[in-house]
């Protein structure tokens, strides 16, 4: 049986008396699309930041690729192939487009699996849209090409797991069907994902596989169509009872 590439087991996370992961538990084969979902205050953004090393568990294990990395920092964990986007977009302001992913590229590990970084920096723009603006200063893009220097930044590290942090809030509907074109080719080329989003519709159309948390809690881990079905899901996530639906 293949090991997963990212497993974690039960990870807890507290700050003083508030605990915000509690028994995380579940592994990530290589290549599948994991979507989270759960209500605000759930323990979603700490999840990622346990993932990506920005945190360090209270107790429990995290491995990547076979390799306990609880321990491990953000920037360690970039190198070794876990990145992430963020859900308020942080570019380089002041450097440009293709500088931006340069820089991801150089320091993230990527240019050192493809050798030419500047070829494999133009590929990146080419296939997230960003081509036609890798001269033009990062503050100066509009929201959705922020969104996608965001996505382009962290494949520049040459990932095998993104991190996708709320990436289409706040795009016009036609926006989100484009990013979501670029996500799922990403997907298709073999990048495993995690994905934190709101707009369920979106995460559904990439998603092969739903976990929902609540008070720092897995509840429901499963297929899609199973686990928006959940009595517990839709009372939780929607607000929806059981008897109101009865009724």
């Amino acid at each position: 049986m293949t090991a997963p590439l990212l497993r974690l087991t039960g990870v807890d996370k507290s700050f003083g008396a508030l605990k915000v992961a509690d028994g995380v538990t579940f592994d990530l084969p290589e290549g599948q699309a994991l979507g989270v979902l759960g209500p605000n205050g759930a323990g979603k953004s700490t999840l990622f930041n346990l993932i990506g090393g920005a945190l360090t568990p209270s107790s429990g294990r995290i491995e990547f690729a076979g390799r306990d990395v609880t321990a491990l920092g953000a920037e360690e964990r970039c190198r070794l192939g876990v990145a992430r986007s963020f859900q308020i977009p942080q570019p380089f302001a002041g450097m440009s487009v293709y500088e931006n992913l340069l820089v991801a590229a150089t320091f993230g590990g990527g240019a050192a699996q493809h050798g030419d970084r500047r070829a494999f920096c133009r590929d990146i723009l080419a296939r997230t849209g960003l081509l036609p603006r890798a001269n033009r200063q990062a503050g100066g893009l509009t929201l959705l090409e922020r969104k996608r220097l965001e996505l382009a930044r962290a494949l520049a590290t040459g990932p095998r797991l993104l991190l996708l942090d709320e990436i289409a809030g706040g795009l016009t509907e036609a926006e989100c069907k484009a990013l979501l074109v670029t996500i799922g080719e990403i997907r298709d080329a073999g990048v495993s994902i995690i994905w934190i989003e709101h707009i369920v519709h979106a995460l559904l159309s990439v998603a092969e596989r739903l976990i929902v948390i609540d008070f720092g809690k897995v509840i429901a881990d499963g297929d899609p169509q199973t686990v928006m079905a959940d009595p517990q899901v839709r009372e939780i996530y929607m607000g929806i009872s059981v008897e109101e639906e009865a009724a």
